[in-house]
Formats: structure tokens, C-alpha cells, sequence
């Protein structure tokens, strides 16, 4: 069986994901790997077959996307002719983690494909949304359009939706509480984060920083370059884990037992509806970082509440049911 593996690039949580889900796919034939995608820090331990530009958002500094860097390194012709050179009848399986070119070759091909993603669960009307419609729907329905669906979120609000794929190395990861939170808010620079963070006093943070190339410490505040290793490490040693609105990293802190707070992106509707859903379990979320930010974070430092969340590890079993159901005969 040959198998192709497309995986969104922008972010790290689709990667991140990845890591799990390739070595169980590798059990069952020839896999072929492809990323689209720009804003990863972590990459995957096998070798890309295809590598594409494909459709990325570039984080900004002030809480929300940097439309204008966005723009610049967008590349429809690019993306268009990707689309439409991308050989896909040698393949008895593809699979697609919110990823475009893929999606859309194989739409234009009549070639069917099955979304194992978190997005494709917003297929789902039951999945927590704010209730103002928001044009974002349409990316859901149409930014890397599949056949099938299987979809990862906190609760499983309907049949085809599971709960989130925990990494074995989280899974197996030695937790402590040395009294530190880690954090990682790409949306933000370090100065902003700096100027609030260092006001809790007594309080240890590690920030896990994009703009960053080597560590350095400023009173209370350590900064990281963002490495997937020491992040690992940081988060299994922490208190908790101050984060924006994705979806693997704060499910991740939870399963690991650690407080979370959020702040979902200024604009980007994913992350609201994520943060609402982890909202219902309990998790604080915040709008943004502005002159309430202090008394936010005090309150949360001050509240020791934990959140108990059942995630138990099905992946492997998901990925024969795949296989069983929608690979070719």
C-alpha cells in the first residue's frame, strides 16, 4: 500500500501531531510525506517527499497575525500551479492535516481523501463556536476540502470526533512542580511579555520565544529559543502554562495535569472557538494583554484549581480504523 501524508505547516501543533501519527502509518505501507506551510519551529524526524510554499499566516507582535508579512510572502501563482502538478493516482490512501495543496489537487483529480485534522471537527455544528457567524466558516469548509473526516478536539462532540492525540513522548514524560510556567504566546513580543510578567514577584516564568536564537534571563523571566525538547521539559517541570488559543498545546498541558491559562490570537477565529471549548472545561481565557493583564494573571497565579480531562491514547487504534475504511482495496 503506498500512502500519502499531507500536513500543515503553519504552526506547531500540526507537525507536532505528525510526530505520532507517522511511525503508526509507516506499519502499513509505503508513506510518502508532504508539508506545505511556513511558520513551524518543530520538523519531522523523516525525510519530506514534497516540500510546498503553500498558504501561511505569519504571526505578529501585538496579539494577532501581521496581515502585511502575510501578504508578502503570499504566493498564489505558486500555490495554484502546485495544485495542478501534484501526482496523486499512485497513491491507494491520502490523508490530509489541513493542508491545501493536497486537498485541492485532489479535489481537481476526483481522487478521494480523508482529513485527520483538528479543523475538520468545525464540521461538526456542534462543536463550540461564538455565536456571531464569522467568515473564518468558509476557511473550515474550503481551505483544504476532503471526502472523509476525523477529527481531534477536547470533547467529542459528535461521532467522528476524538479526543486529542497525546504525543507518546508526553505521555511518558516524568511530571514535577519546580514552580515555574512555561509560556509560549507566538503573537506577542518579548518585550510586551517581559514588562508584565516580570511584576510577579516570586514568580519564575520560561518564555518559549520565535524571535529568539540563543536563551537569556531577565529577573524572573528566562527566554528560550523555541525548541521541542526543551519545551517538553519546561512544561512537565511547571506549575502551568500560560499559551494562545491552538489546541495541542494546551491539551497537552492538561493531560499533564498543569494549569492553563489562554489567549487566543486578536482575529483569528480558530483560536476563539478553541478557547471557548477549553473555557467549558474550565480553562481561564483571556481576550488579550492589555492594562487588566496583571490582575488576570495574579488571579489565575493565586488559583490552584486543576482541571481533570480523560484523553486516553486511541491513536494507534484510529489509524487502523482509517486504513480498514477508506484505503483502496
Amino acid at each position: 500500500m503506498k500512502i500519502l501524508y499531507a500536513i500543515q505547516g503553519t504552526g506547531n501543533g500540526h507537525i507536532s501531531r505528525a510526530r505520532e501519527i507517522v511511525p503508526l502509518l509507516q506499519q502499513y505501507g509505503e508513506l510518502d510525506l508532504l508539508v506545505s506551510g511556513t511558520q513551524a519551529e518543530v520538523s519531522l524526524s523523516q525525510p519530506l517527499k514534497y516540500q510546498y510554499h503553500g498558504f501561511s499566516f505569519v504571526f505578529g507582535t501585538k496579539g494577532g497575525v501581521d496581515n502585511w508579512a502575510t501578504f508578502k510572502i503570499m504566493n498564489l501563482p505558486q500555490l495554484w500551479k502546485d495544485m495542478h502538478s501534484l501526482p496523486l493516482k499512485q497513491y491507494d490512501l491520502i490523508i490530509n492535516d489541513f493542508e491545501p495543496v493536497s486537498a485541492w489537487a485532489c479535489r481537481l483529480q476526483k481522487i478521494p481523501s480523508v482529513s485527520l485534522s483538528h479543523q475538520c471537527s468545525f464540521i461538526s455544528p456542534d462543536t463550540p463556536r461564538p455565536e456571531k457567524w464569522n467568515y473564518a466558516e468558509w476557511l473550515f469548509k474550503y481551505y483544504s476540502p476532503t471526502t472523509y473526516h476525523i477529527g481531534f478536539h477536547f470533547e467529542r462532540y459528535a461521532d467522528f470526533i476524538h479526543t486529542p492525540v497525546i504525543r507518546s513522548e508526553i505521555r511518558n514524560l516524568e511530571t514535577s512542580n519546580l514552580g515555574h510556567y512555561s509560556v509560549y504566546l507566538p503573537a506577542y513580543d518579548d518585550k510586551t511579555l517581559l514588562k508584565h510578567l516580570r511584576k510577579a514577584d516570586g514568580v519564575e516564568w520560561h518564555i518559549f520565544s520565535k524571535r529568539q536564537k540563543t536563551p537569556y534571563r531577565e529577573g524572573n523571566v528566562q527566554i528560550f529559543p523555541v525548541n521541542n525538547q526543551g519545551f517538553n521539559t519546561s512544561l512537565a517541570s511547571s506549575t502551568g502554562l500560560l499559551t494562545g488559543g491552538g489546541f495541542e498545546g494546551p491539551a497537552e498541558a492538561l493531560f499533564l495535569q498543569k494549569k492553563v491559562m489562554m489567549i487566543p490570537m486578536t482575529g483569528q477565529y480558530e483560536q476563539r472557538c478553541n478557547a471557548l471549548s477549553a473555557s467549558r472545561l474550565g480553562v481561564p481565557v483571556i481576550n488579550e494583554i492589555d492594562e487588566h493583564f496583571d490582575t488576570h494573571i495574579n488571579n489565575w497565579l493565586s488559583d490552584d484549581k486543576k482541571i481533570q480531562v480523560n484523553f486516553p491514547d486511541e491513536t494507534a487504534q484510529i489509524v487502523h480504523d482509517m486504513i480498514n475504511k477508506y484505503a483502496k482495496a
